[in-house]
């Protein structure tokens, strides 16, 4: 089969499953399961600038979809198929996550990046700019906050805590991918619980959904991501609480706090942060889509 017609099987296969974007997963699919399959071979696929470790570009995928998939490449791609047929998430599939301009390594211990959460970063990125100021991120998961923010931000220094000694395996694999372990640090332990002393800015991105919405969430969140990185109580806001039982003694006088909440929760989490945090000013900064994302508290 060519390149094409495996890459058109895919889709259909991909559609009658009802999974959208089909033929864009297929493409994504196919591209990885060449570079698996074929990184020892020298395949005629492979013939251009790029090595074979670096897998088939989008580019070489378009201008030479009529030549033949060789055989390792193809079983590659059926059981990379069958892994997305029963839901599993692309991302796991391809132990690949892309997040603010990074690449992350995924697997089933963290929760998947997603692009909302790049909105936590960039709002951190404007209020430290050019200050070496201490940021401290709860409940860091992969790590795809605390690292992007590393990585962006030279002058300042950086602690994450994750209470899932599974889940720090995978941020420590990503802190060392980027060579940040001079300027990060990892600490397992329960939210702010492992800091000892008081930074400039609390960032968290914590589990929000309610219990009730757990069962109707899509095949590849509630049956592959981890539970504990979702779940957030009857109302969606219990580590929230928490979280907001530990933030005076953590962070200074005229320091920031910033939360990543869900949809319809901005309201409630910023009584909660006022009662917290006395006399703080809020903001609330929307998405792309107009949904209140980020709660930004500044302490008096």
């Amino acid at each position: 089969m060519t390149l094409r017609e495996v890459w058109q099987w895919g889709g259909s296969r991909l559609h009658a499953a009802g999974i959208p974007d089909a033929l864009l997963e297929s493409e994504i699919l196919l591209r990885h399961s060449l570079s698996e399959g074929l990184s020892a071979l020298r395949s005629p696929i492979f013939r251009s600038d790029r090595t074979p470790s670096e897998g088939l570009s989008r580019a070489m995928f378009f201008s030479r979809w009529d030549e033949q998939v060789p055989p390792l490449g193809l079983r590659r791609f059926r059981v990379n198929l069958n892994r997305r047929l029963k839901r599993e998430p692309t991302a796991y599939i391809l132990r690949h996550r892309e997040f603010y301009g990074l690449g992350l390594f995924v697997d089933r211990r963290v929760l998947i990046p997603r692009p909302e959460t790049e909105l936590l970063v960039e709002k951190t990125i404007e209020l430290v700019g050019e200050r070496p100021l201490r940021v401290m991120e709860a409940g860091t998961g992969c790590g795809a906050v605390a690292i992007a923010l590393a990585h962006h931000l030279p002058l300042a220094r950086l602690w994450a805590t994750e209470i899932s000694p599974l889940a720090l395996q995978v941020a420590r694999r990503n802190r060392r991918r980027y060579h940040l372990g001079h300027r990060l640090r990892l600490l397992q332990g329960d939210l702010l619980i492992p800091l000892s002393f008081q930074v400039d800015i609390i960032v968290a991105n914590l589990p929000y959904v309610r219990d009730a919405e757990i069962d109707g969430l899509p095949p590849e969140v509630r049956d592959y991501e981890p539970r504990p990185a979702l779940a957030g109580g009857p109302d969606g806001l219990d580590v929230v609480r928490r979280l907001l039982t530990q933030v005076a003694q953590r962070l200074k006088p005229g320091g920031w706090l910033l939360l990543e909440v869900g949809y319809g929760q901005a309201k409630a989490v910023t009584a909660l942060v006022r009662g917290a945090l006395g006399g703080c000013s809020i903001d609330m900064v929307a998405d792309l889509a107009g949904i209140r994302r980020i709660v930004m508290a500044k302490r008096p």
